[in-house]
């Protein structure tokens, strides 16, 4: 990372409180262009909360969110995806009776001429944004697992667990975000479905040399093995940031993270 970059997102000063629970507490958060950054930290910490807010789920309380040089605090999680950042859940929010395409597609509105006159009278270019945005996202879901790539019309909900994250992130991926939130991709899979996951991932950035990643994980060798940098969370406040190795001999990380005494 070159030490005069400017970040591609950046929390200041960012707080969001439940009532009188305190979920975030002046987080100051960075993160730079072609980074991966690991987030990580114990149940209610504050990850998936930090993700809300700045997707604009959730209102700040306080403190400014900044993205590729603009001011996007409490944008709508509309004109936040319009600026370019896209995200996944924890839980699968695929619809499982649609197919792989039309899943996929759902994350590229954006990008879809949805009028009517469009949709019903000119067919010919009807028809040549269906074959674009069909070979794009066949394209996209290839990188990932090409025997996949080859079911684009099938319905999700006879595919795995594994497939069904790549789906997810490929949705995701489709309206080209210059900044992915991933939180926690390798929920409901096996070890070795994640490792093969990981490595997909990796695959796709080192294509999309354009793209940055925020992941939430609780699997210290998914973080150990993808990311560049980590920031730990405790109680809604950043309690050490600095590369896998740094935080894991952090002695606040081992007692709030790791259980170590």
């Amino acid at each position: 990372m070159n030490a005069a970059a400017e970040p591609l997102f950046a929390a200041t000063g960012l707080g969001k409180l439940f009532g009188g629970v305190v979920a975030l507490d002046k987080l100051d958060l960075q993160v730079f262009p072609n980074q991966i950054l690991g987030l990580i930290g114990p149940n209610g910490s504050g990850k998936t909360t930090f993700f809300n807010v700045a997707t604009g789920i959730y209102p700040t309380s306080e403190g400014r969110v900044r993205f590729d040089g603009a001011d996007i605090t409490n944008f709508s999680p509309q004109a936040v995806y319009r600026s370019g950042i896209s995200r996944t859940f924890q839980h699968s929010r695929l619809s499982l009776s649609l197919s792989i395409f039309d899943n996929i597609m759902i994350g590229n509105h954006m990008h879809l001429n949805q009028g009517l006159w469009f949709n019903l009278v000119t067919r010919k270019a009807f028809r040549r944004q269906f074959e674009e945005n069909f070979e794009q996202a066949r394209t996209l879901v290839k990188v990932f697992d090409p025997p996949l790539a080859d079911l684009m019309f099938e319905a999700v909900e006879g595919f795995p667990m594994i497939d069904r994250r790549r789906i997810e992130i490929c949705r995701a991926l489709i309206s080209r975000p210059k900044l992915l939130l991933l939180d926690e991709p390798s929920a409901g899979m096996t070890h070795e479905e994640t490792s093969e996951l990981m490595g997909d991932i990796l695959e796709v950035k080192e294509r999309l040399r354009d793209l940055t990643i925020i992941i939430i994980e609780h699997q210290m060798d998914v973080i150990e093995r993808i990311t560049d940098s980590c920031v730990v969370l405790n109680f809604g406040q950043k309690i050490c940031e600095g590369t896998y190795q740094e935080v894991a001999r952090d002695p606040q990380v081992q007692q709030a993270y790791l259980g170590i005494e």
